[in-house]
């Protein structure tokens, strides 16, 4: 049923939370994990000011590799196959890259945590897990994180 399994990874609680049943998910179906990751520069640039955006970018990247490689580990400690995927991008919303990924994989279901923001919160740091959900081709599986 559910052979190909994309899993978007940041690092964050929310994340791990997603990740965890992903992997739980995957070794009882036997179905593979895709761990996706996305850098996006225009973090760095909006969190400083003068020259330092290029370092704040390599941070980036570094710490994208070291988040898909400790994922990658992880679900390989449980016996799960696993691909990956690193992106970089300032021009594409979160979610929208993840719906693509999810089509060009393809994936047959997505796993993801989620951080349950509500009310205002949500409305100022909008919802990247809803506009996977409403955008998706396939089945979401949103992962609430404690």
């Amino acid at each position: 049923m559910y052979k190909h399994i994309l899993v978007p990874v940041d690092g964050s609680p929310a994340s791990s939370h997603g990740l965890h049943e992903a992997i739980a998910l995957a070794a009882r179906l036997g179905a593979t994990l895709k761990l996706f990751h996305i850098i996006d520069p225009m973090i760095a640039y909006a969190a400083m000011s003068g020259g330092a955006g290029a370092d704040l970018t390599s941070e980036l990247r570094e710490a994208g590799q070291q988040i898909i490689a400790d994922a990658h580990k992880l679900a390989a400690d449980h016996g799960v196959t696993v691909e990956t995927a690193i992106t970089e991008t300032a021009a594409h919303s979160v979610a929208d890259l993840i719906v693509e990924q999810a089509k060009a994989w393809p994936a047959d279901m997505i796993v993801m945590g989620t951080h349950g923001r509500r009310g205002l919160t949500r409305l100022l740091m909008g919802s990247d897990a809803e506009m996977v959900l409403r955008n998706s081709p396939v089945p979401v599986l949103m992962v609430k994180s404690e």
